[in-house]
């Protein structure tokens, strides 16, 4: 019994490192729309335009 313990052991590492290291992800269709929207540019809005004036005086 502990030899089949031992062998599950290193199989699963086995597995992990394979998992982690060897295999290369492939790229979805969801991961390929989200990198073509992080590469195109952002629009850009002067927000400084929509801040309401101050209200009362400084004395």
């Amino acid at each position: 019994m502990p030899y089949l313990f031992g062998v599950l052991v290193v199989l699963n590492a086995v597995m992990l490192g394979y998992y982690l290291f060897l295999q290369q992800p492939s790229a979805t269709q969801t991961l390929k729309a989200a990198q073509d929207e992080i590469t195109q540019p952002l629009a850009f809005a002067n927000s400084a335009e929509y801040i309401p004036p101050v209200i009362g005086s400084k004395e």
